[in-house]
């Protein structure tokens, strides 16, 4: 009998949601889970029809950051060029979602804020324990965490290894929606309500927000002109524009 695959794909739509699959060891990082993301994740960029994707963990919990066991044998859960899970240094042109359940805690975490949006069940925990075990957040948590929280909390959840609970992770606007029940199937609406939109504006606009920071006030005009450029000449633009006038839902053709 084989092992069941460490990384699920499905397509709902025009979403693709991708699920480490993992339960029995909490969906602790590998390097073949992470080949597995890298794979889903070409296929995301690869295939017109898919406009957004969806991470999440199987059996309750997102992810519990490394394999310690893997680790331990001199494993790294990474992809060259891309980092811890795929991810951590990389991104899908297109919008991908973290839908978290139970723990996102040190790699897990660090998962979920190399996201674009998130979604958390309201018992979700946060954070990067690493400095417990004598190590560093090394995948991103010490340099994109305190972008996307204020610094000073940033500095607190890496220097304690303390969790955040859900309810403060929204507060602080790290989580985009909270939800009662199992985070996958608000992230399904959420990733519905992106998906209907133009594929080539959807592209743009998470390429601009996620480079501006980078760009001084000089340069960011022109910088932003070389990304939507493309965008305002496509057919898509003016086909949103006529599906408007004729009030119809627009036929996206991402060219």
């Amino acid at each position: 009998m084989s092992e069941a695959p460490e990384v699920l794909t499905e397509v709902d739509g025009n979403v693709l949601i991708v699920t480490i699959n993992r339960p029995e060891a909490k969906n602790a990082m590998t390097k073949a889970a992470a080949e597995g993301i890298a794979a889903a994740m070409d296929r995301f960029d690869a295939e017109t029809d898919l406009r957004c994707a969806i991470l999440t963990g199987a059996g309750g919990t997102f992810c519990s950051g490394m394999d310690l066991k893997g680790f331990l044998r001199g494993e790294r859960p990474s992809v060259p060029g891309r980092g811890f899970g795929a991810l951590s240094q990389w991104t899908p042109k297109k919008p991908i979602i973290a839908a978290v359940d139970g723990y996102a805690l040190a790699g897990g975490m660090e998962l979920a804020l190399s996201c674009d949006l998130i979604v958390a069940n309201k018992a979700a925990k946060f954070g990067i324990p690493e400095a417990k075990r004598g190590l560093a957040a090394a995948a991103g948590g010490l340099i994109k965490l305190p972008r996307q929280i204020p610094p000073r909390i940033a500095m607190e959840l890496a220097l304690t290894g303390d969790f955040m609970d859900a309810d403060r992770a929204y507060a602080l606007g790290f989580v985009n929606e909270l939800t009662d029940g199992p985070s996958l199937e608000a992230a399904k609406a959420l990733a519905a309500r992106v998906a209907a939109n133009g594929p080539l504006a959807l592209i743009a606009s998470k390429a601009i927000i996620r480079d501006s920071h980078e760009w001084t006030e000089a340069e960011m005009w022109d910088k932003q002109e070389a990304y939507v450029a493309p965008v305002f000449t496509s057919s898509d633009a003016r086909e949103g524009s006529l599906a408007f006038a004729e009030k119809r839902k627009p036929n996206w053709q991402g060219k």
